[in-house]
């Protein structure tokens, strides 16, 4: 057989050259019947090689049949019938057959033409976990992209909760600087909250939220995500360009970053849909064509009514707020945006804490701390034990002596709180200190010593003043007067001239 090179040879000579056969055969060194036969079309072909028979080829027709009728089965539940039916090949070998004899039925799709300022598509992107502190949260990012510019707008959140879904709108619009006429997403649970075919009930917060912008919102119909392509790809892009091999550091520096990428790399690139020029020339055209702001961006924060019933503080998203030690036990409103915490009583700020991302933090504000330790000092000085503690610094080690010696304690702190009466805190400080120390932890000790060093002292004991019957005179504030004024009175020449 003549090889495929001399025939390819041959026929250029003959039919491009203008050769005859006998020059061509005289050149090349072969016989003029093999040059007449390379010269018949029929003969140039490749002779067909006999198809091989494989295990599969008894099943072809069967396999071929299934896959016209249920386009979607799987090369395993085939594996199992054809197996049945006295299939003795793998299912490896199987696959390469049904994978040429699957019918290829891709849907075809037109390209959507939107006006500058229509339309813009907005989704999350799911980017892993992270690390913050003891906690770990879900890093995800909410895009919103111009279907005519192609321009978007990128912003890393902690969760993909109704708070972030609706800030991420609100920072879109300022930062596009307007708002498109509307909005493609998908059928998630902060635009959706059921969907019966084309009967829609959207979140009340977003209607909310659109009703501010003057825009409107259409939902994509289930796994149809071809009607959202723009806002797709640019996800794609943000893993490639942005999100690849970065390192994480805090949500707002993450945020920073991706500013300065969009307006360095996303809007200096050509737009996909465009005609040559850049997306930030592009959004430059279709701004003024999108609806105006409003005075006021819409209110995203987070409300949550919160309570604690002991201690100075309220839990909320995995950490704690302190609050001030009167709020204790009513029911207070905590707002929540993605920097600050505020607590309110009613309309009253009474507490604004920086948020946490970590868990298990305290977020304690020193006022209320120490307004609670006046409270404590206030409360034990309020009681016979606490005032006598705060009298008496080694009042307790007294008791624990006094209780050794099988005495009770309710009966001695009575008698040591009249003592503190009639001689004051830094004498009886000085009896009950010697009192333990010789080991006679009694309140008539106590009294025998005290006694003792008014007599060393060459003083008369106190006497004891009963106001039970004048109340009002234990709190009475008597101003000493001036001496002065008796030396002038004895000066005569003090008198008017």
């Amino acid at each position: 057989m003549i090889p495929l090179e001399s025939v390819v040879r041959i026929r250029h000579l003959f039919f491009a050259e203008h050769w005859k056969a006998g020059t061509i055969a005289a050149e090349l060194g072969v016989h003029r019947e093999v040059v007449l036969r390379a010269l018949r079309s029929e003969e140039f072909r490749r002779p067909r090689t006999r198809e091989r028979q494989t295990l599969t080829g008894p099943y072809l027709d069967f396999l071929r049949d299934m896959l016209e009728k249920h386009p979607r089965l799987r090369s395993t539940r085939l594996f199992a019938m054809i197996r049945e039916r006295g299939y003795g090949g793998g299912v490896v070998q199987l696959r390469r057959v049904v994978r040429k004899l699957r019918p290829n039925r891709r849907e075809a799709f037109l390209r959507l033409a939107v006006f500058p300022g229509q339309e813009a598509q907005a989704d999350w992107a799911d980017f892993g976990l992270v690390k913050i502190g003891k906690a770990q949260r879900r890093l995800a990012a909410f895009l919103l992209t111009l279907s005519w510019s192609r321009a978007l707008h990128v912003e890393f959140f902690f969760d993909q909760k109704l708070e972030s879904f609706l800030l991420g709108h609100v920072h879109a619009f300022e930062a596009l600087g307007g708002v498109p006429r509307k909005i493609l997403v998908d059928n998630l649970r902060s635009a959706v909250i059921e969907r019966r075919g084309d009967a829609i009930h959207m979140n009340p917060k977003y209607l909310d939220l659109l009703a501010h912008y003057h825009t409107s919102a259409h939902p994509c119909r289930p796994a149809r995500g071809n009607e959202k392509g723009r806002v797709e790809r640019a996800v794609g892009f943000v893993r490639e360009s942005f999100f690849t091999a970065r390192p994480f550091t805090t949500l707002a520096d993450f945020n920073a970053q991706a500013r300065v990428w969009r307006d360095e790399i996303a809007y200096v690139r050509a737009s996909p849909g465009g005609d040559g020029r850049s997306v930030a020339q592009l959004l430059e055209e279709e701004r003024p064509l999108l609806l105006p702001l409003p005075i006021h961006p819409f209110e995203t924060d987070r409300v949550e009514t919160v309570r604690s019933e002991k201690t100075i503080d309220v839990r909320f998203d995995l950490n704690d707020y302190s609050i001030p030690p009167e709020a204790v036990g009513r029911d207070l409103v905590l707002v929540a945006s993605i920097d600050i915490v505020r607590i309110l009583d009613g309309q009253v700020e009474i507490a604004r804490h920086r948020r946490s991302w970590d868990k298990g933090e305290l977020v304690l504000d020193p006022a209320h701390r120490d307004a609670l330790l006046e409270q404590k000092r206030r409360a034990r000085g309020s009681t016979p034990n606490g005032r006598l503690a705060q009298a008496v610094p080694e009042i307790e080690v007294y008791f624990e002596a006094t209780v050794q010696k099988g005495h009770g304690v309710a009966g001695q702190t009575k008698q040591l709180l009249i003592l503190l009466d009639l001689y004051g805190a830094e004498e009886l400080c000085h009896a009950v200190r010697e009192a333990v120390s010789r080991r006679s932890p009694h309140h008539t000790s106590v009294l025998f010593l005290l006694e003792q060093r008014h007599r060393t002292a060459r003083r008369r004991p106190p006497l004891p003043v009963d106001l039970g019957h004048r109340p009002e005179l234990d709190d009475l504030d008597v101003k000493p007067h001036d001496l002065e004024t008796y030396d002038d009175l004895s000066n005569p020449d003090s008198g008017d001239e």
